[in-house]
């Protein structure tokens, strides 16, 4: 056989991870305030895209899927576009020039939902803002303004440090005070600080004895028991029997109340009543002043009851909206003469249509894989978390004819809200736990709220072990072994009987 080059022809089918295709693919994954951040980057970069003003004309970014839930057969009946995200990525539709035109003033879209109506009283307020009943500027009352008013415990700090020392003494205290932890306690060596600052270690001292004068009462402090003798000494309750206690916050942690009632010279009744007065003190007295506020979680999805099944709506006043500006394509097409120009004008309005339609079907799809969730779990949401079923990502992926990892991506990051509370998607995913009498399996979640029930019912004087929380669990239909009970009690952050005891002890003791 002759060795030599040769041309030949194959077919073969592979998987191409187009731009087109990876963008929708993280698309899904993001919940709907980082949309809108993506979406800030997407219209600078693409003149053809247009964000629609709000409170105008313009309707939702695009016709999502209606659906309604058919109470008599207990199905949930989703009417959309056949297929979902890996359809629409399958078909590889990014190249397509198809507009999505909506007829954004049709009766289509109608102000019935959670979403909607915020957005209507915000178009009903229009330019007045809440003037006239508060005083409030056009944009309604700022409330990041009332957290935090006096800035951070270090500059809080720094400005009474200004009001009372002067000269090497106020450099001494802006030393000591930048090395004061966010809870209020100094982890500074004060020899080292002194020999840094080529100062005596007495000036030091003294200059941290005003420090802990300072708000919040207890600043300054090197340890716990510091930081309350700082505060007993405030409230004029730092005698010997206190300081005692105060040197032995080790023995009373463990409960052993007797002894430590010896080593203070009190009797039972002096004793419970400096406990009180310990529990009104601050232990971590910096952290009132603390910067860092707690990042708002906002829905994605609202679920609602109705009449014959369940409303579930996408939140509208979160959602960005995004339209394509054929009007200035035209009148940039006329204008383009070159073949430079007139390829990147295609690019820009293929990549602005496939944004579009990637938006529209993120949207449907996050209703399909939340209507399944709801239909699923039924139980919980007229009933309680003692009635979440398992579930898991691949039963909801059948469910729908979706991969799994779709499902995956559309329930990270996303909120539903719901008459019960505001929950994660990923909440109602959870593992079984057998049923003790070989019926249905039940959720870990439903063990774990059993749990905290018994134990919050629990006698003071007769604390639950793990073993007995076993046996009532298996007389509840239960099969669960103690390690299990162990791993979700720790979980909810609910201490061992042994602690549970002592905690109550010190409790009824102080009270």
């Amino acid at each position: 056989m002759a060795l030599g080059p040769r041309l030949d022809i194959r077919q073969s089918q592979s998987l191409v991870m187009t731009p087109q295709l990876q963008q929708a693919i993280r698309l899904l994954a993001l919940s709907n305030l980082e949309i809108e951040t993506f979406i800030s980057g997407e219209l600078e970069k693409n003149p053809l895209l247009e964000a629609p003003a709000a409170g105008g004309e313009d309707g939702p970014m695009s016709d999502l899927p209606d659906f309604d839930y058919d109470a008599g057969n207990g199905e949930l009946a989703v009417q959309a576009e056949e297929g979902g995200a890996d359809a629409l990525i399958a078909q590889g539709m990014g190249a397509a020039d198809s507009p999505l035109d909506v007829d954004y003033a049709a009766e289509t879209f109608i102000d019935d939902g959670p979403g909607d109506r915020i957005a209507s009283a915000e178009r009903s307020l229009g330019s007045s803002g809440m003037e006239s009943g508060g005083g409030y500027s056009e944009d309604g009352p700022d409330f990041d303004s009332f957290a935090n008013p006096e800035g951070g415990l270090h500059e809080h700090l720094l400005a009474q440090a200004g009001a009372k020392l002067s000269g090497m003494d106020l450099v001494i205290a802006g030393q000591l005070i930048g090395q004061i932890d966010d809870a209020g306690y100094l982890e500074a060596d004060l020899l080292q600080t002194a020999y840094d600052l080529k100062v005596a270690l007495a000036d030091v001292e003294r200059v941290l004895a005003v420090i802990q004068t300072f708000d919040p009462s207890g600043v300054g402090a090197r340890s716990l028991s510091e930081c309350l003798a700082i505060q007993a000494k405030e409230a004029d309750r730092y005698d010997p029997c206190m300081a005692r206690l105060l040197d032995n916050l080790d023995i009373l942690a463990k409960g052993a109340l007797p002894h430590l009632r010896r080593i203070c010279g009190v009797d039972e009744e002096d004793m419970a009543d400096m406990i009180q007065e310990l529990r009104g003190y601050d232990p971590k007295p910096g952290l009132r002043f603390s910067g860092e506020s707690a990042p708002a979680v906002v829905p994605d999805l609202f679920v609602a009851p109705r009449a014959d099944g369940w409303a579930i709506e996408i939140n509208t006043a979160t959602l960005p909206r995004v339209l394509v500006n054929r009007s200035y394509y035209v009148e940039l097409a006329g204008g383009a003469h070159d073949k430079a120009s007139k390829a990147w004008l295609a690019d820009c309005l293929a990549s602005a249509n496939w944004l579009v339609k990637a938006l529209d079907q993120r949207q449907k799809t996050i209703i399909k894989v939340a209507s399944e969730i709801v239909k699923q779990q039924e139980e919980f949401f007229r009933k309680g978390v003692a009635h979440l079923r398992p579930l898991t990502l691949r039963m909801v992926a059948d469910a729908i004819e979706m991969h799994e990892s779709t499902v995956s991506r559309v329930t990270s990051n996303k909120y539903l809200s719901c008459a019960r509370g505001l929950y994660e998607l990923k909440y109602f995913f959870t593992s079984s736990i057998q049923s003790a009498d070989g019926g249905e399996a039940v959720s870990a979640e439903a063990v774990k709220s059993q749990i905290k029930a018994l134990i919050s019912a629990e006698d003071p004087k007769k604390i639950l072990s793990d073993d007995t929380l076993v046996d009532m669990l298996r007389e509840k239909g239960f099969d669960i072994a103690r390690r299990t009970v162990a791993k979700y009690r720790e979980a909810m952050g609910i201490g061992s009987s042994v602690q549970r005891r002592r905690q109550k002890l010190l409790g009824s003791r102080a009270a």
